[in-house]
């Protein structure tokens, strides 16, 4: 009798006690949010938004990339302090005062909001920008003179007029640096795909100031490159990419030479050097950092405090909350708790009763039922399986024990003398005593995992001539032929009725696995012995193998009696025989087509068998090819 269950690791209590915590946490959080979201609201109506300082920041960042220094920022700082109602002041790094929107002298803030850097941005302030930590109005040299961004837009209009004669309405986008470029409704550059006509390369080729500003760059990064490790030897190429409208990724990085591979540590270290070589570059260009403070005056930022009947309501909706979801949880446990009960009754029964549970549900518990029950039928069928196997070694083993002790006994009375032929008979029933019990040690290696191979490189036609070999003999007092075929890319028919295939996989093009020859010689030598016995007079019995895919797959084909399309599952269960009458005249010990299928699954392969009544078998062995 099983124990009973404590209460603390019941399921029921379990589901309970965590539904209490995560409403706990729900009313908890949700009161939180409330707060948080009417304080939000709060500081919304006062002005204090994000989207204000993001503004003010992007502002300012932009004039920073644009300008070398800040001496006429302070405009600029007043306008955006009348246009949000806010305090703005640009401090040095040392708390230096470069421009203030208050007029009297007041107290900074005690922290600064932001960082304005266009060469070390870290916030969103500008499309492409956090990605490269270079403000993308930082152009520096690259900025085009009057003469080249009017000869650019001349070609930019020229490439429009092309895309819209081919049906591709694209509009004229003028970058910071003041290049035109070619967008669509998507913001695709030129369109996406470039029509045919209008590909001639002339509107990316870079300017004669682009191809300057490149040049020093390029001298900025190359100290800097040699150390990397790998070799770059054109670290910047020809066109100029405006697919991105950031920085990195504007004047496209050339590729190591061909055959030449570098890490990701290597690529890594490479975009480091170029990143500090454009902000070497674009220095003398961009006013020096300075820290932002964004405040109200002395104005002080209200909080919201709840009041009684706020309290009230928050604790009737918590204890609300806490109320449902335990009326909840002890329904759902309780119908879910119901199906393991019937499993576990059903586990508890004794084994021989081989117990089902219905299936109620289509979740998991119902799952688990389909599981169990189809557990109790594996269970059911290896215990007669079981059975039946211990049934049939007893048979196998009886005769030949039987035939041995009765020779004996007969001989020790006198009754026959121990001629050679006695002799000989007793051994022949010994060589059958001591196949079973090979073959059943080899299944039961098979089945512990510890059957071992011997792997080495093996061709397919020597290992189908050696086992031809081997039954040479049986198969000619059968009068039955053998034949052998192996395909290739070329062949030619060999002699003594085998086939031989050469090509261009090996010297001869014949199909080679890896695999224990010994054990290989068993399986197919099974498969032979197994045939011979089915096969009349004059039949033939043909060895085969090729190449297919990434596998090499042997053939046993013999123009036997078959097997009946019923019996064809059951070719390779253990002691199955086609001869109901288990008559040692047509069949063996009944292990040889399972030992075959064991062989070549410890092997990685896999064995089926085709047939029909009157007409013959083809057992097809599919095992991984050595290459």
């Amino acid at each position: 009798m099983a124990r009973p269950i404590p209460l603390r690791k019941r399921l029921l209590v379990r589901l309970l006690i965590t539904s209490v915590l995560i409403a706990i946490c729900s009313v908890a959080a949700t009161a939180w949010l409330a707060v948080e979201t009417t304080t939000r609201a709060i500081q919304e109506e006062q002005g204090q938004v994000l989207t204000e300082d993001m503004d003010i920041l992007r502002q300012l960042s932009g004039y920073a990339a644009t300008h070398r220094d800040w001496s006429g920022v302070g405009k600029t700082v007043r306008a955006l302090s009348d246009r949000t109602g806010r305090r703005i002041a640009l401090t040095a790094p040392d708390r230096t005062p470069i421009a203030d929107s208050e007029t009297r002298n007041t107290a900074l803030p005690p922290r600064a909001a932001a960082a304005v850097d266009p060469l070390h941005t870290d916030t969103f302030t500008e499309p492409g920008a956090q990605r490269t930590g270079i403000d993308p109005r930082a152009v520096g040299p690259f900025r085009l003179p009057r003469a080249e961004r009017e000869r650019v837009r001349l070609l930019a209009e020229k490439r429009r007029a092309c895309f819209s004669n081919n049906g591709v309405q694209t509009r004229i986008t003028q970058m910071p640096s003041g290049r035109s470029v070619l967008t669509d409704e998507d913001g695709t550059v030129d369109g996406g795909q470039v029509p045919t006509p209008c590909a001639d390369g002339v509107l990316n080729t870079p300017t004669a100031t682009e191809a300057k500003a490149l040049a020093e760059l390029n001298t900025y990064a190359g100290d800097c490159l040699k150390h990397v490790g790998g070799k770059f030897p054109s670290l910047f190429a020809a066109t100029v990419d405006f697919t991105d409208r950031s920085m990195l990724t504007r004047y496209v990085g050339g590729k190591a030479e061909t055959g030449i591979d570098t890490t990701r540590d290597q690529d890594k270290k490479a975009q480091e050097c170029v990143d500090r070589a454009r902000r070497q570059q674009l220095e003398p260009y961009v006013a020096p950092a300075a820290e932002l403070f964004l405040g109200r005056g002395d104005s002080a930022v209200p909080h919201f405090d709840m009041s009684a009947a706020n309290k009230a309501k928050v604790t009737g909706v918590a204890g609300l909350v806490l109320a449902l979801t335990v009326a909840v949880t002890v329904l759902v446990a309780t119908r879910l708790v119901r199906p393991l009960r019937a499993l576990t009754h059903a586990a508890q029964q004794p084994p021989e009763q081989h117990v089902r549970v219905p299936v109620t549900t289509q979740d998991e518990t119902g799952i688990l039922a389909v599981a169990f029950n189809d557990l109790a039928d594996r269970r059911e069928r290896m215990e007669a399986q079981r059975k039946a196997m211990v049934a049939d070694i007893a048979h196998e083993l009886r005769t030949p024990l039987t035939n041995i002790r009765g020779w004996l006994e007969v001989t020790r009375d006198g009754v026959v003398d121990p001629d050679p032929e006695l002799l000989a008979s007793l051994h022949d029933e010994a060589v059958v005593l001591q196949r079973v019990i090979d073959d059943l040690q080899d299944l039961a290696a098979a089945d512990a995992g510890t059957l071992r191979l011997h792997r080495e490189p093996v061709r397919a036609d020597e290992l189908l001539e050696q086992v031809v070999a081997a039954h040479r003999v049986a198969a000619e007092a059968a009068g039955v032929r053998l034949h052998t075929a192996v395909a290739a890319s070329k062949g030619s028919d060999g002699a003594d009725g085998s086939h031989g295939l050469h090509g261009s996989d090996g010297s001869d093009g014949t199909p080679w696995l890896d695999a224990d020859p010994v054990r290989m010689r068993q399986a197919l030598g099974n498969l032979v012995s197994n045939a011979i016995r089915h096969t009349p007079a004059d039949g033939t019995i043909t060895l085969s193998s090729r190449r297919h895919d990434d596998e090499v797959v042997f053939e046993v084909a013999d123009t036997g009696s078959g097997i009946a399309p019923e019996d064809l599952p059951s070719v390779f269960e253990r002691f199955w025989r086609a001869e109901k009458s288990r008559s040692r005249r047509t069949g063996g010990s009944g292990l040889g087509l399972s030992i075959v299928r064991q062989l070549v699954t410890a092997h990685g392969g896999t064995v089926t068998v085709t047939s029909e009544l009157g007409s013959g078998s083809v057992f097809t062995l599919r095992l991984p090819d050595a290459r």
